[in-house]
């Protein structure tokens, strides 16, 4: 069955999930989206799991009331790792797809057996997340791979707010902490961006890591498991959606702007209040 007339609804604590949105538009031509900016709350990696999770079922109770979704895409690190498991037993008629930092493809990738994983503390803090590194890193592989965790506190905030001084100064704290990890017969290799924010500073942090070191992001994988999750579901309503809706909790000036500054989209955003 095709994706056309589908409905899926996005989300993220601000603008990084537009990364995974950009993978979604490409991925599923004919579907249409409902992106939510929760900038009055974010950043999410720096709120405890509690307060991600009470905040996750809001908006997406919220949603599944004023749009017919026919999935939903958590294009959170942070709200995938605390609260994807929660939001399921809640509305367990809705298949949820999650962004989860992308060990496993890089542990595929990688010479070194040295990663990198820059994420938010709450990702890195996660079961979620303890359970992936651990099942890859203790598995039968003779050459299994060794993750180095770097959190990366305000940088999530700082890329959020366009703030590029203070994301190139961390940027380059976060990387040379990372190198500073590996051991000198064995260099990181392959770097892990495990917040959806991260990808549009990837030409800023491939240059300070340098040629030799594979960046690895979850857009592309979390679009197709959408588009094979949709797959043989019908969409709940034919009523008419334009392509793209785009919402913010705060600022949608700010969400329209980053859109289309990053994704080349004319669309403008709505303040919701959620």
């Amino acid at each position: 069955m095709s994706q056309h007339g589908h409905t899926i609804g996005v989300f993220d604590s601000g603008v990084g999930g537009l990364s995974v949105l950009r993978a979604l538009l490409a991925e599923l031509p004919h579907a249409r989206f409902v992106y939510v900016a929760d900038r009055a709350y974010a950043p999410y990696g720096e709120r405890t799991a509690d307060e991600v999770t009470e905040r996750s079922q809001r908006i997406v109770g919220q949603l599944r009331s004023e749009y017919p979704l026919d999935t939903l895409v958590v294009a959170c690190n942070t709200a995938t790792a605390q609260s994807i498991d929660a939001l399921r037993h809640t509305h367990h008629d809705l298949p949820f797809v999650g962004v989860e930092p992308a060990l496993k493809p890089a542990a595929a990738l990688s010479q070194t057996r040295h990663i990198g994983v820059m994420a938010t503390r709450g990702t890195l803090a996660s079961g979620r997340y303890h359970k992936l590194q651990e099942r890859l890193e203790h598995g039968g592989d003779a050459h299994r791979p060794h993750f180095h965790n770097q959190p990366c506190d305000g940088l999530a905030d700082a890329i959020e707010r366009g703030d590029k001084d203070l994301t190139r100064t961390l940027c380059e704290r976060y990387v040379s902490a990372l190198q500073q990890q590996a051991p000198a017969d064995g260099p990181i290799d392959t770097l892990v961006l495990g917040c959806t924010h991260y990808p549009f500073e990837a030409e800023l942090l491939q240059g300070l890591c340098g040629p030799s070191v594979r960046l690895v992001e979850t857009g592309a994988p979390v679009a197709r498991r959408t588009r094979e999750v949709l797959h043989d579901r019908a969409p709940l309503s034919s009523a008419p959606l334009p392509r793209l809706t785009l919402l913010s909790t705060s600022q949608p000036e700010a969400l329209s702007a980053v859109a289309l500054r990053w994704l080349g989209l004319a669309t403008p955003a709505a303040l919701w209040s959620c």
